[in-house]
């Protein structure tokens, strides 16, 4: 049974979770591939072929290439090899981005990633994959000299034609990839060694005293007495307290002690699923939503973003917002609705003017998580400085709708999220993404880049437009009715009160 490196890098987050998708392939939770998993690829194929130019008279192996393959063509010589296959006597396989024969007959390795730095977290551990890339290779008799982590350069802006020694940065790894060879040696070897394995205990997995977006894809299969509204769904709880519950026999969140120490939004949440009702403080609400300065309007960006920046002005990975969404509210409580999609990928100059005509420099600009919206208008502000004034007022009269939800109306059916995806279903269950073409920002993304990149995109442009459209619109009218069910809310509170004071 092959380990490759993706596979060494899923043992060391979840080592049941690989033994089922190897051992239980249909037992494992595949559902659809992600679309963000699947950029993610895409991204690191574009900057390998930037890396590969690098090294102009190296040999592209076979796509599919074998390691058969790959001994035949490094016994033709050769001073650089891209994409060479090698395999061990346990089935530990890898396929190395750039292969570099030097002259004192070792070899230097480069690995190629999307990112701006050398990532080192649990998820994303570059220096583990570097260290797996030179065991197979030294396995094979290779001798491994020098490792190198190539990746973008976070401060390059693209102008004109891409400039790669700026574009990339070479980071030499070498004594890192030393100081780690020994122990992860040792870890790959007990990895190919588990997944062969005949069975495993599948009560429980190592995910079991992880935070929930820590947790393995089949944390559900492995661990099936856990409750629906568990321990994981405390909103930022940290692994000690998760370690501490588990150590008590504690899963359910009514089952957590009195005395046990979580901050005050956690007790709330916890006060909530107790009482199987919302904790709302409808006077703090009301105080903060007739703060608003009217018009009122609701604005939600959707993004394009690229590991190689494709247009002037741009660096890697940086958003930029091709289409926008705006309702607005008058005081006299009259909506209306305005909406912008790029035909192409563009500094969005016209998309910027559209929504200063609209919205002019007056009143409240409501969003959702409004950190991401402010972001984008500091990065047009570079890009536009004529419209900065319009962009400052935006930035200077943005209001968060989301914040409301971290502490003045908490709900345990909220699951511990204030994401917008998790507070409509509960209080507004007749809006629903279900039956939209576009679902979430990243198909939005990925639907438009191809639409107006690709020049062999196949579906109808037309009804793409409209889904795009359609989407981003349920984003602002999800605001609007989430406000209006806020302020009902109060008003509530103030009719009872008025009943209260007449008896």
């Amino acid at each position: 049974m092959m380990l490759t490196k993706t596979d060494f890098i899923q043992y060391l987050n979840c080592l049941e979770s690989l033994w089922l998708l190897k051992n239980q392939p249909d037992d494992y939770p595949n559902g659809e591939f992600s679309l963000f998993l699947q950029k993610l690829i895409e991204e690191g194929y574009e900057v390998e072929e930037q890396a590969q130019k690098l090294f102009p008279h190296g040999i592209e192996l076979p796509e599919f290439g074998t390691p058969k393959d790959t001994q035949k063509i490094l016994q033709n010589g050769g001073l650089c090899f891209f994409q060479a296959a090698f395999e061990t006597n346990i089935g530990v396989f890898a396929r190395v981005d750039i292969l570099e024969h030097l002259p004192n007959n070792t070899w230097h390795l480069y690995e190629v990633k999307s990112s701006t730095s050398v990532k080192t977290d649990k998820k994303h551990n570059h220096l583990k994959d570097a260290c797996f890339q030179k065991y197979v290779l030294e396995q094979n008799g290779l001798s491994v000299s020098n490792v190198s982590i190539i990746h973008l350069n976070k401060e390059y802006v693209r102008n004109g034609e891409i400039d790669l020694e700026q574009l990339l940065n070479i980071e030499d790894v070498t004594e890192k990839i030393r100081g780690l060879y020994s122990e992860v040696s040792i870890e790959i070897e007990q990895a190919a060694h588990y997944i062969n394995q005949k069975s495993i205990d599948t009560s429980q997995c190592s995910c079991r005293l992880n935070t929930r977006s820590n947790h393995c894809d089949s944390f559900s299969f492995f661990n099936t007495e856990i409750p629906e509204f568990s321990i994981y769904e405390i909103g930022n709880i940290r692994a000690n307290k998760i370690q501490d519950l588990n150590n008590e026999g504690v899963l359910s969140i009514g089952e957590i002690p009195n005395n046990f120490k979580l901050n005050a939004k956690q007790e709330l949440q916890i006060e909530s699923f107790r009482h199987r009702k919302p904790i709302i403080e409808k006077a703090r609400i009301a105080k903060i939503l007739s703060s608003l300065e009217f018009p009122l309007h609701f604005i939600d960006y959707e993004t394009y973003a690229s590991a190689v920046p494709k247009i002037d002005g741009v660096r890697p990975h940086q958003h930029i917002p091709f289409q926008v969404s705006i309702h607005t509210i008058q005081s006299d409580g009259s909506i209306e609705h305005f909406e912008f999609l790029a035909h192409e990928l563009e500094i969005p100059t016209q998309m910027v003017q559209f929504m200063s005509d609209s919205t002019g420099t007056i009143g409240t600009f409501i969003s959702w998580h409004k950190s991401f919206e402010m972001g984008r208008n500091k990065d047009m502000i570079e890009w536009l400085p004529q419209y900065q004034e319009y962009l400052e007022f935006m930035n200077s009269n943005m209001f968060d709708l989301e914040d409301i939800f971290k502490s003045e109306y908490v709900d345990y059916r909220f699951h511990g999220s204030t994401s917008i995806k998790k507070v409509l279903p509960v209080l507004l269950p007749e809006l629903s993404y279900d039956d939209l073409g576009v679902q979430n920002g990243t198909m939005a993304l990925d639907l438009w880049g191809r639409m107006v990149l690709d020049k062999n995109f196949k579906e109808d442009k037309a009804q793409v437009r409209a889904a795009l459209l359609e989407y981003c619109k349920l984003d602002t009218w999800a605001m609007v009715m989430l406000f209006k069910k806020l302020k009902e809310t109060t008003k509530k509170r103030k009719i009872q009160h008025g009943i209260q004071s007449r008896k």
